[in-house]
């Protein structure tokens, strides 16, 4: 059965990375619910995705954690970790999470780094300028941008033991597509549409 993860809560009804997107998501069924986490320039951990953006506003790590744990799971998705090392990102993040969360990045020294700390937590690596392979040493999925998910880049990471999320989806025809492939997960803006076409299938 494919994962539904909810894109920085179900941001199709609420603004992304709040706790009412969050909540939204929970309410609609999501499986999981995905966040953006940055250092603030204060050194404060919080959930927003645009450095541009206050971070100050957003809202912590910890408000996010306490608001979706034990009604569905968190996948913690690390913004510019080596850009502000004084702040100790990851190893921030990994004290306040447990082995069930799911920890993406973009950077893949980030998450060698993260399996090294914590070995039983399921790393996402996002392969977009990641090669599968070196993923497969560390990750517990490769992540595909919609654009290049394909039925050969699934068959790579599963022959190298990696299970499949995609990101972001929010057309149905494409989400019964990418289950149909075996797609572990999916993430879209819209979980409850996601849930109702993978039902429907």
């Amino acid at each position: 059965m494919t994962l539904v993860i909810a894109h920085r809560g179900a941001s199709w009804d609420e603004p992304e990375n709040t706790i009412a997107a969050f909540r939204r998501a929970i309410e609609l069924g999501a499986d999981y619910v995905e966040l953006d986490v940055r250092a603030a320039r204060d050194g404060s951990l919080r959930v927003v995705h645009d450095r541009s953006k206050n971070a100050t506003d957003a809202p912590t790590l910890d408000q996010a954690l306490e608001t979706i744990l034990g009604s569905a799971g968190v996948m913690v998705d690390l913004k510019e970790v080596y850009r502000c090392r004084r702040h100790d990102l990851l190893r921030r993040v990994l004290a306040l999470v447990d082995d069930n969360v799911l920890l993406a990045a973009f950077e893949p020294r980030v998450l060698e780094e993260a399996h090294r700390l914590r070995p039983r937590i399921r790393i996402v690596q996002h392969v977009e300028n990641v090669r599968i392979a070196r993923a497969a040493r560390y990750a517990w999925a490769a992540s595909f941008d919609d654009t290049r998910a394909t039925a050969a880049g699934f068959a790579r990471a599963r022959r190298l033991g990696l299970e499949t999320l995609v990101y972001t989806v929010n057309d149905p025809e494409r989400m019964s597509e990418l289950a149909a492939l075996g797609a572990t997960a999916i993430v879209s803006d819209r979980p409850d549409l996601l849930r109702r076409t993978l039902e429907c299938r």
